[in-house]
């Protein structure tokens, strides 16, 4: 136990890509701090990328006490072997006691592959955090079963404890410009042989085609819709709003709309302004996935159907009518105001 207790700080990684950082980062550090001073210890932002100065300053206004920052040209865009062997390396050197990091593609590569490297655990796909009562030790919430049960985990007896937290599960706190942190430069050589793949060519339209995670209005179609070929009046309305399309297990289930189009525990946790539900019941795997929403609109032709008890507004009624109808205002409101 007396090793354990060496391993102090509490991380988020911070992802980035091309200088931008990933929503969920900043959305982590809220939860970070409160566990942080829970503990009695600092928090800490880790940010690997290239010109990335400004995500940790930005990292410190949201709450950090400081950031770690490795800045290199071989880290601009994400690798498996570059960004395991610069993330194993600081924690080797720094020893900190806990990492949270965003259950995104990259997060979900990079956290498990660094957890083997070092011999700790890694609990996925995180809905909850929290530290047990009489210990320093994370409580780790996940969903389980299908979703059917939520599991409480802990990592006892090895350090750092490590977990993949969902994008929208947490809020950003407020910006405090004000606040004044350290900067740390790390510098971490990569060479020719330690990374066993290179990236020919991002395709921009592929890559942003489904960004759930940090879209600020939703609107998801669900078994209600009938089939894949009614979905383009949901297409209308999210061009109309410049918004993202989301879609229930049930819909993604029968074959009507991509996997990554999916909001629900096992699917997309999501925390826009604006979730609109057309033709979604409400199980409750799907509300653990969007009830974190601001504003949530419902609807439905079943008045009886469990989405209306978490909606801030519900139309009961026939989507295929309500939807254009919506299209339309929407359109008109524009117009006027271009």
């Amino acid at each position: 136990m007396s090793d354990l207790a060496s391993y102090k700080g509490l991380w988020v990684y911070i992802e980035t890509e091309y200088g931008l950082a990933k929503s969920v980062g900043y959305e982590l550090l809220n939860p970070g701090r409160l566990l942080a001073d829970e503990l009695g210890e600092e928090l800490v932002a880790v940010i690997i990328g290239k010109d990335v100065q400004g995500v940790a300053e930005k990292a410190i206004a949201y709450g950090a006490d400081k950031a770690i920052v490795v800045d290199s040209d071989a880290f601009e865009v994400y690798t498996t072997d570059g960004f395991s062997k610069a993330l194993t390396e600081l924690i080797g050197k720094y020893k900190p006691s806990t990492i949270l990091i965003g259950a995104t593609n990259n997060g979900r590569d990079l956290g498990p592959r660094v957890a083997c490297r070092i011999e700790t655990g890694l609990t996925a796909d995180c809905t909850a955090i929290s530290v047990e009562e009489g210990s320093k030790n994370i409580v780790w919430t996940r969903p389980a079963f299908g979703g059917n049960l939520m599991a409480n985990i802990l990592c006892p007896d090895t350090r750092p404890q490590m977990g993949t937290v969902r994008p929208g599960v947490f809020k950003r706190t407020e910006l405090d410009e004000s606040r004044k942190g350290e900067i740390i430069k790390e510098t971490i050589e990569i060479g020719k042989d330690d990374i066993r793949t290179i990236l020919l060519e991002r395709i921009k339209e592929v890559a942003e085609l489904v960004n759930l995670e940090e879209a600020e209005i939703i609107v998801s179609g669900g078994r209600g819709m009938g089939g894949p070929e009614n979905f383009k009046i949901i297409d209308e309305l999210v061009d109309a709003l410049g918004g993202a399309k989301g879609a229930s297990r049930a819909a993604v289930d029968s074959g009507w709309i991509p996997h990554a189009h999916q909001v629900g525990q096992t699917g997309k946790t999501v925390g826009p302004r604006i979730y609109i539900a057309c033709g979604i019941s409400g199980a409750i795997q799907h509300l653990a996935g969007m009830s974190g929403s601001d504003i949530i609109v419902a609807i439905n032709k079943d008045p009886e159907a469990p989405i209306f008890e978490v909606a801030d507004y519900g139309v009961i009624g026939d989507l295929f009518e309500v939807v254009p109808a919506l299209t339309e205002q929407v359109n008109a409101l524009k117009a006027e105001r271009s």
